[in-house]
């Protein structure tokens, strides 16, 4: 294009440019750095490169830039396109300089186009007449059009554009008919998957109730289908409903990454059915929820929680405190697992908190931040409180946006193909991938689940390499979670506080009640009791506002035991449950309930405590075991061997209601119940056990005053 435009090829000084909406004048010029003088005397330093960047950067004076010939779109044109343009370019060249393209340096310039002898428009209208007789009919008009656009556009303005058309995807259909097959396919986001003639009664239905009827005419039937298979492209309108609505769902702007440079910076939560059947408290099969929390910067999980299908508030803030507190090792679990024989800084750590001593080999991770979204039991009081009461920065993702949390959502996937598919009782992410014995498969029992996720959180998740973890001087290895805790804990200078044992009991839920004679306490018709309580037995707490009751701390997974805050004398009193010795091991509230529900089914009162004790014993037993065949619950128990220990009451009614005895059963499920019972000694905790009771150790609960970690194992 050389001696078309004539548009000087530097920028010198005294040049005046245009810059920010102001003239300026060019006064001096270092290397890259140019300094302007403006119109009202102002001085400005500038880089070269962001002067020419500028939207409004234009060279006073200087003839319109050249225009760079679009290779990209030429080579998609047909090749006698091209050929044709390019034509074209020989003759504008040879018009505006009297010589063709190509041509030697001193080749004659052509009498008619010589630029000196003869003006544009003489050498335009030769041209003309030059193509004319060459057999292609042009005007002078057509000369001038061509010369512009080739001067404004390149040798792209010299292409026919009737080539580069693009096909409309719907064709010549009528833009009503158009408008309506849009309106229908967006409607169908929320709806269930149907058929496209589905979809073409509902356009005809729209169309007239919009026109009239019959007034908009539709296409054939064949154009229908490819208007909406063009229409639907990417929107999955008659594929999977789920697919459809995570599309929807999907926000139109750029997808960003999210970083946090120090563990605890932020944390996401979240609550999902994890893909296994366990056995839950009523003996049957079914799915169980997990409610996670995992650290952003370290990819750690801080905490999961498993319980029936239906989280509630109080199970999101107890996640919260097991988040703060360190994970316990559990007996036979490997010495590998401790936190001793991690990458994680254990020597420092103890040293701040002697519980560290026989940690589990996963960092304790305090928030700053947690992202929740917009389920009650995050936006609850209980959790909200809870989360107030840590320090804790609540920040709630946008509705119907999983890309807020996106990391959690990506760590249940994680945990299903990690985790979830290597357990028996494993049932696929959809019905299309279910197995036909899943139920009886599921020999897990919630409380044994829980147990197997802690460890392998422990030695699966936390010391497997992550892709989105990289170390600054190694960016191609993956770091494990607790490589990534090292690093981040040297670079930021990191440590975690732990909850103390009182408060984590803070944290518990809290009710308030009486202390009964004998220094007991009654909670949903349990009694737990302690020597400690005797001496405030019918005596007011002096809290007025409530009337003089006490306040009481439990733990939903584990209500073996209760806490009682001493407002006479501060502190907490610990008090375990009078019949736990018929039960033998944990359980928690939900269970109870079950159990109070079965005995109520059975014509039993479900008030009477040692009636649902047994029951609760042989539910928790049947759980155990699994739902093998021949398996029978509480019902089933001997009714002539519960009367010797049973109120005359209960044992009429099981004697009326219940099958033939059955003495092996019976002798194996309550051999501590028909022991006789000795004289009260306290217990390490000033409670007064029962007869027959055993050390209870919680399945995944965190006992808040044992700071030697080795008296909880």
């Amino acid at each position: 294009m050389s001696g078309l435009i004539e548009r000087p090829s530097v920028l010198r000084i005294n040049d005046r440019v245009v810059f920010a909406g102001t003239t300026h004048t060019v006064v001096a010029i270092s290397g890259a750095t140019i300094r302007l003088l403006s119109s009202a005397g102002a001085t400005t330093v500038i880089a070269l490169p962001y002067l020419l960047a500028a939207e409004d950067f234009e060279l006073v004076g200087a003839g319109p830039a050249p225009k760079v010939d679009s290779h990209g779109l030429l080579q998609a044109m047909p090749a006698e396109v091209v050929a044709a343009a390019r034509e074209w370019e020989q003759h504008l060249i040879e018009l505006m300089t009297g010589v063709k393209p190509g041509a030697e340096p001193d080749a004659p310039v052509r009498e008619e186009y010589d630029p000196v002898r003869h003006s544009l428009t003489e050498r335009e209208r030769a041209k003309a007449r030059e193509l004319t007789e060459a057999g292609t009919a042009t005007s002078v008009r057509t000369v001038q059009r061509m010369r512009r656009r080739y001067r404004e556009q390149g040798l792209w303005g010299l292409v026919d554009t009737r080539a580069a058309r693009r096909a409309k995807p719907t064709g010549h259909v009528d833009a009503r008919v158009v408008a309506a097959a849009v309106a229908v396919i967006q409607a169908q986001t929320g709806t269930s998957t149907g058929t496209k003639s589905r979809a073409i009664r509902q356009i005809r239905q729209l169309l007239d109730d919009e026109h009239g009827e019959g007034v908009v005419p539709l296409p054939s039937q064949t154009t229908c289908y490819r208007l909406l298979d063009a229409l639907s492209v990417g929107r999955y309108s008659f594929g999977s409903a789920v697919t459809r609505r995570q599309t929807a769902n999907k926000p139109g702007r750029a997808y960003t990454a999210t970083i946090a440079s120090r563990p605890g910076e932020q944390v996401q939560l979240d609550s999902t059915p994890l893909d296994v059947m366990a056995v839950m408290e009523d003996g049957l099969p079914g799915r169980a929820e997990l409610v996670l929390a995992i650290d952003i910067a370290t990819r750690t999980i801080c905490a999961g929680v498993l319980r029936p299908v239906g989280a509630k508030a109080v199970d999101a803030a107890l996640l919260l405190a097991r988040v703060t507190v360190p994970e316990p090792m559990r007996p036979g679990w490997d010495a590998a697992l401790a936190m001793s024989a991690s990458r994680i800084p254990h020597q420092r750590l103890v040293s701040l908190d002697a519980r560290m001593a026989l940690a589990a080999a996963k960092p304790v991770i305090v928030p700053d931040t947690v992202v929740i979204d917009h389920g009650k039991v995050f936006l609850s009081e209980v959790f909200l409180r809870a989360a107030d009461t840590l320090g804790i920065s609540v920040q709630p993702a946008h509705q119907q946006t999983p890309t807020d949390k996106a990391i959690v959502e990506r760590t249940f996937e994680s945990i299903n193909t990690l985790f979830c598919q290597h357990v028996s009782g494993y049932t696929g992410r959809d019905v299309t991938r279910r197995g036909a014995d899943v139920a009886a498969r599921a020999v897990w029992s919630l409380p044994d689940l829980q147990e197997l996720f802690d460890e392998w959180v422990v030695a699966g998740w936390q010391n497997r390499p992550h892709d989105g973890l990289r170390h600054p001087f190694s960016p191609d290895q993956a770091a494990s979670p607790n490589d990534a805790y090292a690093a981040l804990v040297a670079a930021a200078g990191y440590v975690p506080v732990s909850l103390t044992g009182e408060d984590y009991i803070e944290l518990l839920p809290a009710d308030w009640r009486s202390i009964g004679d004998g220094g007991s306490i009654q909670i949903d018709y349990r009694t737990y009791s302690s020597r400690e309580l005797r001496p405030y037995a019918r005596k007011s707490s002096g809290i007025t506002s409530r009337a003089g009751r006490w306040e009481v701390h439990y733990d939903p997974y584990d209500v073996s035991r209760i806490w009682v805050r001493d407002h006479h004398h501060g502190g907490w009193i610990t008090a375990g449950w009078t019949h736990q010795n018929v039960v033998g091991q944990p359980f928690a509230d939900f269970t109870w309930r079950a159990s109070r529900r079965l005995a109520a089914e059975r014509g039993l009162d479900d008030t009477n405590e040692m009636a649902v004790a047994v029951i609760l014993s042989a539910l928790l037993r049947r759980a155990e075991q699994g739902p093998a065949a021949g398996r029978v619950l509480a019902r089933t128990l001997s009714a002539q061997s519960m009367t010797n220990h049973l109120p005359a009451e209960f044992a009429a009614a099981v004697i009326e209601a219940e099958p033939a005895p059955e003495p092996e059963l019976v002798d194996e499920l309550l051999p501590a119940a028909l022991e006789p019972s000795p004289p009260d000694e306290p217990a390490a905790d000033g409670s007064i056990p029962a007869a027959g009771s055993v050390d209870v150790v919680p399945f995944a609960m965190f006992d808040p005053f044992a700071d030697d970690l080795e008296a909880r194992r």
